[in-house]
């Protein structure tokens, strides 16, 4: 009874989050939200990202690490384009990068023998392997980390509006 009629305590968590404006995963971009995505998709490339998925809205790669023998550390990033005005011309990427955590760990299976007139019996037989088991997972928050990428992506960005447009010229022409 006097467990029923006591204060409930409630175990409270720091905040993980705290929505603020803040553009740490965001930027807008003077391009339209496909031409966003491309610029994304050649900055993941040229880092040596393999591309998991690649749309007009949407950019995800990963890429592998292996700091030390026996740790490993995977990077997938997440990048998602969307209009950001009436006419298509102004986008905005918003772009979250995410390291998984490995470690390797050995396990090993010991092998025990049954024998009707003895019982059970343990033999020292066994047997090990090595598995790669996650031990963490992290949203990288690193402000520096994604304004390298955002300032990677406008790169590509001025690439592409700065091609070089055919010349007006017949090939007949002297120059």
């Amino acid at each position: 009874i006097a467990a029923c009629g006591g204060k409930s305590e409630l175990m409270v968590l720091p905040p993980q989050e705290s929505f603020t404006s803040a553009a740490t995963f965001s930027r807008m971009f003077d391009a339209r939200a496909d031409q966003t995505c491309e610029a994304a998709r050649r900055a993941l490339l040229s880092q040596g990202y393999i591309i998991d998925t690649s749309r007009n809205d949407l950019v995800e790669g990963n890429k592998n690490f292996q700091p030390e023998p026996e740790r490993h550390l995977k990077m997938n990033i997440r990048v998602v384009c969307a209009a950001e005005s009436g006419d298509g011309a102004l986008s905005v990427g918003f772009v979250s990068a995410v390291q998984d955590s490995f470690a390797l760990r050995k396990a090993s299976n010991s092998a025990s023998v049954g024998v009707s007139a003895l019982g059970s019996l343990s033999l020292p037989f066994s047997a090990g392997h090595d598995a790669m088991i996650k031990v963490g997972s992290e949203t990288i928050q690193s402000e520096r980390f994604y304004e390298s990428f955002f300032e990677l992506m406008r790169r590509y960005l001025n690439v592409d509006t700065a091609q070089v447009q055919p010349s007006d010229r017949s090939s007949t022409e002297k120059p």
